[in-house]
């Protein structure tokens, strides 16, 4: 596996994002034993950089990767989030100091280490000051609990305000073939200021992998099932982005989940995307994407590609991003 440099922390250039292991796709099928067997393939596999939160479950997504990194920690870059769950009783986002620094303890705990790798703010929360959730996460370096800070779903301006108080290692946003907006503003910020970006939902939440052709086989419980871009007429005009790429796919005799993140890979150095499963041969098919080399014709073609339809998430959610 090839490695790429976030802000000088040095990952896998595939990681594996661990979310779907505890929440929001799992319903019924959950299964730990599962999601811990697929972890440590990964790391067998040089897949080091492993994604999480304290919100996904909440909580319990930590500790099923404490206990599937039990043993080989130094061979991991652990990165999770706060921010989405409070420590303070405060209602909402809460990126408070207190809550920052109740919030990485539980985390260190849950994960079983004495370090975390990289360490999110969630999203931006609008009732505190990036500077302030920024010295903060600052002091949390000085005092070895954190090595590098993270940003998810930040603006350009308030990537810059981090950065001029702390050096920002990463920033994580949605970003695919079929989610293209990071493009216009943040990459070319992360570009400019030695920022690497980790795309979450590389594939488009399963989309892009040509699997889903219909919503009969996702759990009643998926949350992909009021998503914009999967219900609807929407559904049915995404499907004909999913066709090209398939074709391109046959060219390179690939899948097209692996044609989908060699896309992202071919972007440029410091992209990691972090596509996520619970299953070994999944892992193991968006692992070997490494590998691929798309042609510049096969790129230009990938480029222009018709945009998705619907937004990205539904409203509120919408309303909690590019802060």
């Amino acid at each position: 596996m090839q490695v790429t440099s976030l802000g000088g922390l040095q990952v896998s250039r595939i990681g594996l994002g661990a979310m779907g292991m505890s929440a929001f796709y799992t319903g019924a099928g959950r299964d730990d034993a599962e999601s811990i067997r697929t972890i440590r393939r990964a790391l067998d596999l040089g897949v080091t950089h492993l994604d999480t939160a304290e919100v996904y479950g909440p909580y319990v997504n930590e500790e099923l990767v404490g206990r599937a990194v039990r043993g080989r920690r130094d061979e991991v870059v652990v990165a999770t989030k706060f921010g989405l769950v409070s420590h303070t009783g405060r209602p909402g986002p809460d990126s408070t100091p207190a809550n920052v620094r109740a919030a990485v303890d539980g985390s260190l705990r849950r994960l079983g280490t004495d370090h975390i790798d990289l360490y999110y703010q969630h999203r931006v929360d609008p009732g505190t000051p990036i500077e302030e959730t920024v010295g903060a996460l600052s002091e949390l370096v000085s005092a070895g609990k954190i090595l590098h800070i993270g940003l998810s779903e930040a603006a350009a301006t308030t990537i810059r305000r981090a950065h001029a108080v702390h050096p920002v290692a990463a920033v994580q946003t949605e970003y695919s073939l079929w989610t293209r907006d990071p493009e216009a503003e943040v990459l070319p910020t992360l570009q400019a200021l030695g920022i690497g970006l980790v795309p979450y939902s590389p594939l488009g939440h399963g989309f892009l992998t040509g699997d889903i052709r219909t919503l009969d086989g996702l759990d009643a419980a998926d949350w992909r099932r009021t998503n914009p871009r999967f219900t609807g007429d929407n559904f049915a005009r995404n499907l004909r982005i999913v066709d090209e790429v398939r074709a391109v796919a046959e060219d390179v005799d690939a899948t097209p989940a692996q044609v989908a993140l060699a896309w992202l890979v071919a972007q440029g150095d410091g992209i990691a995307p972090i596509p996520g499963t619970k299953r070994i041969g999944r892992l193991e098919e968006n692992s070997a994407a490494d590998g691929i080399r798309l042609t510049p014709d096969q790129i230009t073609r990938l480029n222009n590609l018709t945009p998705a339809s619907g937004d990205r998430h539904a409203e509120p959610d919408m309303a909690a991003i590019d802060q």
